[in-house]
């Protein structure tokens, strides 16, 4: 487990994608920028993840279950009062979707939403996003194979759910190189929104 910023007035327990571990560049940008804004950043790995980082050797992600279990358990250590969201990158935001009601959190968020897999539009994952939280947030790139715009729209999603479109960003908010798009504008851009929901729904 890695905090970023404890003294932060607001908690975000950060959850992250199922090809990479809390040391990735996107989870250490978006953890330190978070933490610029005031909050109190956790990240930790789920248990396969750390298998790999103590062994050497890949495994597939835990069954969700576990990784519910997982993020439930990094939550539950902290006793104090602080307004405390749980977010996640792709597989690691269906997690906090689903364990959202559970931890009473305040919401949920989700940086790049797996709405279902690539090349599987039928598949649909829409059923983790619904929960009882006050409001919860989507960041998606629009080009996300995983759930772009166009299948989103005809998606009925929650009524507590707030999706921000970043125009030109992939599942990891990369942008093309035609945008003119530095892929730290973008990422930024995804932090401010992020900070901006938690300050709005403390």
């Amino acid at each position: 487990m890695q905090r970023d910023n404890p003294q932060g007035a607001i908690r975000i327990i950060f959850a992250h994608g199922a090809g990479a571990g809390l040391q990735s560049d996107f989870m250490q940008f978006f953890a330190l920028g978070l933490a610029f804004h005031n909050i109190d950043v956790v990240r930790f790995n789920f248990p396969y993840w750390q298998q790999f980082m103590d062994s050497g050797v890949r495994r597939p992600p835990n069954r969700m279950a576990e990784l519910e279990h997982s993020m439930l358990t990094v939550a539950q250590q902290f006793d104090d009062a602080k307004p405390t969201f749980l977010m996640g990158k792709s597989m690691g935001a269906r997690v906090a979707f689903r364990v959202a009601d559970q931890m009473q959190a305040r919401g949920a968020i989700a940086l790049g939403f797996p709405f279902h897999p690539v090349g599987k539009p039928q598949q649909l994952r829409v059923d983790d996003l619904r929960n009882q939280r006050p409001q919860n947030l989507i960041v998606q790139g629009s080009r996300d194979a995983f759930g772009k715009p166009a299948e989103v729209a005809s998606y009925t999603l929650p009524k507590n759910l707030e999706l921000h479109w970043l125009e030109h960003g992939d599942h990891s908010f990369e942008p093309t190189k035609r945008s003119g798009i530095e892929r730290r504008d973008l990422w930024q851009a995804a932090i401010d929104r992020v900070s901006d929901f938690v300050q709005t729904h403390l």
